[in-house]
């Protein structure tokens, strides 16, 4: 029997599993070597952090398009705030200022999505110049195509990725550029 007033209830919760599975990926696929060495991401904290704004993004853009989403899309951003605030105080950073710091990182996620929306959705080589601006620091253009050509992939990866596979965080990010897989 169908209970009539279920949406008075408090809504499921995604796994701690799942989004632990999801966030450790995106976290795994940020820290590739090849993103650094072949690239010119700079290997730096502010590098890693905008390699791992971009694969958050790429993911929560494709969550979006998906059914039932809404619930791991949160819980994956709450789970990328609290990586960062745990960070910031590994770091050394004190409990007063890991809020004004925070603030800044949902700053730069929110304004970084927001070009990269665009940019995708522009096309040509406006997400290039978001990628040159954003992680490589206004430089080599050469490498931002291919970080571009990448995202672009990745977004067409996911987007073939089954809905089901995407929520029990049983998928894939594809190789990053430059790297051959043997078939």
């Amino acid at each position: 029997m169908l209970w009539p007033f279920k949406h008075f209830r408090k809504p499921r919760l995604a796994p701690r599993g799942t989004i632990e599975t999801i966030y450790g990926m995106i976290v795994t696929q940020a820290r590739e070597p090849m993103f650094y060495r072949d690239l010119a991401v700079p290997d730096t904290v502010n590098g890693r952090f905008d390699l791992l704004l971009l694969h958050l993004w790429l993911l929560l853009r494709r969550l979006r398009a998906a059914s039932d989403a809404t619930e791991l899309s949160q819980a994956l951003f709450d789970r990328f705030c609290e990586d960062m605030a745990d960070n910031l105080r590994e770091m050394g950073i004190g409990d007063q200022t890991v809020p004004k710091r925070m603030r800044a990182f949902g700053e730069a996620f929110y304004g970084r999505a927001r070009a990269y929306d665009q940019a995708m959705d522009e096309g040509g080589e406006a997400l290039a110049s978001a990628i040159a601006r954003n992680i490589l620091n206004g430089t080599d253009g050469a490498q931002a195509r291919r970080l571009a050509d990448y995202a672009r992939a990745t977004e067409a990866d996911l987007a073939r990725t089954d809905q089901g596979a995407l929520l029990r965080g049983s998928f894939v990010f594809p190789s990053p550029p430059g790297e051959h897989v043997a078939p």
